[in-house]
């Protein structure tokens, strides 16, 4: 398994696309580099009303498919 470290922000007004669809994925730059895209479907349990904010954890099987997304 690999996982991919990295911070986000997101402003609530932001994730409006996000949330109805228009956009389907996020992309972000982890803290090793890398560009890292993933379904925005797996940023739904962290919207609060300030957006979206902090370090993140993505956990992905050797084919690249995510298993879990989680604060870190």
């Amino acid at each position: 398994m690999r996982r991919y470290r990295f911070h986000l922000h997101i402003l609530p007004e932001a994730y409006v696309d996000y949330y109805r669809g228009v956009v389907r994925s996020v992309v972000v730059i982890t803290t090793a580099g890398q560009s890292l895209e993933f379904p925005a479907s797996l940023l739904v349990k962290f919207v609060t009303r300030e957006g979206i904010e902090g370090d993140f954890v993505l956990t992905c099987d050797d084919k690249n498919k995510c298993i879990e997304l989680e604060r870190g």
